[in-house]
């Protein structure tokens, strides 16, 4: 006979306290650390634990008792529930600061190096509508708020596109209107939300690996204001594909602002198009973005950063770090589609990018050549296995290093041809300031950290990218 689970306390009269990882507020009772989302400091509440350790718990809101004079009234109706933009609540001077603290606290704690004075978080203008790119899934299970669950009432239809509930993977919460990027991307969305009711096409049932609609990606030259939409469909059958090609058609008379209509036979367990061929229904297969006088061509498996006045903030930062005079060889690591190494170029002698992705660098050469830069080089394949003292030996010792990887961080193998290659500057660019900690303090017997700037690219949210320049001891 299984024991019963002992019930979590109902803790009252709570006062949060600060921010804590994840966006995530924090409160403290006696010993205890409690985590909280979608809580503000200054917020008097009555918290229900639902997870306990021995050192610290998480909880929610059960009631609200004194909101903090700090809290402000989220703009999105789907606030709380998407998972999504946790900070809404917060005002936005307040955001900054805390993702000013949380470099500041990451690089300190983790790194333990010395570092300067680290500058002031540089703010996104638009606080809304700033991402140029969206996707958005289809399910035939759509998730219920607990609001609908309790009042009892039954849904005939539970057909959803919207965003993934975190923790409950088959699960999409039906979005009417999402406030990051263009409203074109809302009309665009619930058009095609109507027409599939409408029309009885069927919603991709994860768990059976069936249904028709599974995906949409909608990407927007926020310069160029040129649109691209990619659906992701699974063909059973002739069918199938004739009742996808109507809506195809139906989006194409309907929504000129569409300059890049696209569409992708995904029969695959996952989301991802690298490895698929897609398909042009009506318009170009790509779109331009611009940024100073160059052009940049992106297509459908490109990356770009989503945020684009915020990225050219960024790139502005990491090129007057790297100090560039002209005569420099630079190595532009994790280069994505080039969009660093050719912001640079003209500034250097000689850019060198690498990339995992062969697509994307594919797309750095294109955009090369489409800005008549003739001293680049790209190289695709994993970077522990391209960056290696004899790659070093044939193309040059590198007199800067721009390098941008993933969350996770640079593997240790990449450092040590780093130290190898001994470049003059180093240009560090994350999007995770732990990570980017631990890095720092593994390059820390051979340079110091002289400059700091963080960068705000995702309002509304607790993610902070990070650039720092470090110069050889």
């Amino acid at each position: 006979m299984s024991r019963k689970k002992k019930p979590l306390p109902l803790l009252e009269n709570i006062t949060i306290t600060g921010i804590a990882a994840e966006g995530k507020a924090i409160a403290k009772v006696n010993d205890l650390v409690i985590f909280v989302p979608y809580a503000v400091p200054g917020d008097v509440v009555d918290l229900q634990i639902k997870k306990k350790k021995h050192s610290y718990a998480e909880a929610e809101i059960a009631r609200m008792i004194e909101p903090s004079a700090s809290r402000i009234s989220p703009v999105c109706e789907h606030f709380g529930v998407c998972g999504g933009c946790k900070w809404q609540c917060l005002p936005y001077e307040l955001q900054l600061k805390h993702k000013q603290q949380q470099v500041e606290d990451n690089l300190r704690r983790i790194g333990k190096v010395e570092l300067p004075e680290i500058s002031p978080i540089l703010g996104s203008k638009q606080q809304y509508a700033y991402r140029n790119k969206l996707e958005f899934g289809f399910s035939n299970k759509r998730w219920l708020t607990a609001e609908q669950v309790k009042s009892g009432e039954r849904f005939d239809n539970m057909n959803g596109v919207g965003f993934h509930i975190p923790g409950a993977f088959d699960k999409i919460l039906d979005i009417q209107q999402c406030h990051l990027m263009d409203d074109i991307s809302n009309r665009i969305r619930n058009e095609i939300r109507s027409y599939a009711l409408q029309h009885g096409l069927a919603f991709f049932d994860i768990r059976q690996g069936v249904g028709l609609l599974r995906n949409m990606m909608i990407r927007l030259g926020m310069h160029t204001s040129e649109l691209m939409l990619l659906l992701q469909f699974r063909f059973e059958n002739q069918q199938d594909e004739a009742d996808a090609l109507g809506l195809m058609g139906h989006l194409r008379d309907n929504f000129p602002e569409i300059t890049s209509l696209l569409y992708v036979n995904n029969t695959k367990c996952n989301d991802t198009i690298h490895d698929l061929d897609v398909h042009t229904f009506h318009g170009t297969d790509f779109i331009y973005e611009t940024m100073e006088d160059l052009r940049f061509k992106v297509g459908p498996k490109s990356f770009y950063q989503t945020n684009t006045e915020q990225a050219y903030e960024l790139y502005k930062v990491a090129r007057d770090f790297a100090g560039l005079t002209g005569k420099e060889h630079v190595y532009d690591l994790y280069t994505g589609t080039g969009t660093i190494a050719n912001f640079v170029a003209k500034q250097a002698a000689k850019v060198i990018g690498i990339e995992y992705v062969p697509e994307a660098i594919e797309d750095a050469k294109v955009n090369a050549e489409l800005n008549q830069l003739d001293n680049t080089l790209f190289f695709a394949g994993d970077m522990k296995d391209i960056l290696t003292r004899e790659f070093i030996e044939q193309y040059g010792t590198p007199d800067v290093i721009i390098t941008d990887p993933p969350r996770a961080g640079m593997h240790p193998d990449v450092i040590d041809t780093i130290l190898h290659a001994h470049p003059r500057r180093i240009v560090y660019v994350s999007c995770n300031p732990a990570t980017q900690a631990r890095d720092l303090s593994l390059l820390d017997a051979a340079y110091r950290v002289v400059r700091v700037q963080p960068v705000d690219m995702f309002p509304q949210t607790h993610h902070v990218e990070n650039v720092v320049l470090l110069e050889a001891r």
